[in-house]
């Protein structure tokens, strides 16, 4: 049976295992990164992982296969697995995050237009945007709320 679970634990293999689902994840949708872009993001996401107040995982059975990172009413990172991509567990992940943590806002790279679907699909608009990310780097990101 496949659950979202709370991490609190976050020991470095947990964390090594989420930063191969996100490096999976990135490949297959952040077209517009470079493997220079992968490199210097890793260590932050890394960072990200062990910091940030509420992280969900989706597991089944044996392994971990999506997560999410929640600050205040923001998702501020969900990624899965690729090989199980487009089987509905983004969206349990977001649901869950919406119903039981409050979130209503969320960042998207412009460049991923298949993101920016995704959450428009689940009700989120876009309501800003920013020509660089939070890096400085000149990739835009759309600014998107929850709109119910």
């Amino acid at each position: 049976m496949n659950k979202i679970h709370s991490i609190t634990d976050r020991t470095p293999e947990v964390s090594q295992q989420l930063v191969c689902i996100w490096e999976g994840a990135v490949r297959a949708t952040h077209f517009f990164l470079t493997e220079q872009n992968i490199t210097e993001l890793r260590p932050l996401v890394q960072q990200g992982i062990e910091h940030i107040p509420h992280l969900l995982v989706y597991r089944n059975q044996e392994h971990a296969l999506g997560f999410m990172g929640i600050q205040d009413a923001k998702l501020e990172m969900l990624f899965v697995d690729p090989a199980v991509r487009g089987q509905g567990i983004g969206k349990q992940l977001v649901t869950h995050a919406i119903h039981t943590l409050d979130v209503r806002y969320v960042d998207v790279n412009e460049q991923n237009p298949e993101a920016a679907g995704f959450y428009e699909h689940l009700g989120f608009q876009v309501y800003d945007r920013s020509e660089s990310d939070e890096q400085g780097q000149p990739f835009p990101i759309l600014h998107m709320k929850l709109f119910t």
